[in-house]
């Protein structure tokens, strides 16, 4: 592996754990400059998070920039069109695939729904910015390090199946969701497919930023109308039983 990929994969992984030294830093320049220690504690946390995903983004640009393109990448790559029809289709591909690994895991007694997702929401309704992460910053950091880093090295040595595999179940453990990996492991594998199918890493990259945003937009934004669709739904199939 290039070293240049190494040194992409300890800024992810100190970007990871810097929470834990850059929360309370930014909690006591709060205070310093005059908010209350309370109202900090509230948004350290998502202040830290763009922070820390903006800076550790910057720093993977940079030590990608001189990314060699080969003429083989060249040639092998699928064409700007085909790319876009492809980063389309991957958003249902990864939509689908996620709701066969629901249902596997509701079959296995799992509970359905992610904290993660939840606690996400939860920050977004009260910083918005943070959208910013969830569905921009962090899926391009995540598909750089996940698809383009791990599993590309490996898929230089093994075959598809079992480079997706490994790589899909990092990407799993990542979250740190365990009880979960199957439904993330799902996405990983599609992800690697597509990634593999065009050669081109910002494929996978729109179809996950896509993904996201409209999970975030879902169960944020239009989560009220939703949840009152869902209501006047239940009320019409009462009514339409008690005929």
């Amino acid at each position: 592996m290039k070293k240049e990929y190494w040194y992409v994969i300890i800024a992810y992984i100190i970007m990871q754990l810097s929470s834990l030294i850059g929360i309370p830093i930014v909690a006591f320049i709060g205070t310093a400059m005059g908010k209350s220690l309370k109202e900090m504690e509230t948004l350290s946390i998502p202040y830290w998070l763009v922070i820390s995903f903006s800076l550790t983004l910057v720093i993977v640009l940079l030590l990608l920039r001189k990314e060699p393109r080969t003429e083989t990448d060249l040639r092998d790559a699928s064409s700007p069109a085909s790319s876009a029809a492809w980063a389309f289709a991957g958003v249902f591909l990864a939509l689908f695939a996620q709701s066969i690994a629901a249902s596997i895991e509701n079959m296995l007694g799992i509970e359905l729904g992610s904290e993660n997702t939840q606690e996400i929401i939860k920050l977004i309704e009260m910083f918005p910015v943070v959208i910013l992460v969830s569905s921009i910053i962090g899926p391009i950091l995540e598909e750089i390090v996940f698809r383009k880093i791990i599993f590309g090295s490996l898929h230089k040595k093994m075959n598809f199946f079992f480079s997706a595999l490994i790589s899909s179940v990092i990407f799993a453990l990542a979250h740190m969701e365990p009880e979960h990996v199957i439904l993330y492991s799902a996405m990983g594998f599609t992800f690697a497919f597509l990634y593999v199918k065009t050669k081109r890493i910002i494929v996978p990259i729109i179809a996950h930023v896509t993904m996201n945003t409209m999970v975030v937009l879902l169960q944020s934004v239009f989560r009220e109308d939703i949840e009152r669709m869902i209501k006047e739904a239940e009320k019409i199939q009462s009514f339409i039983g008690g005929l």
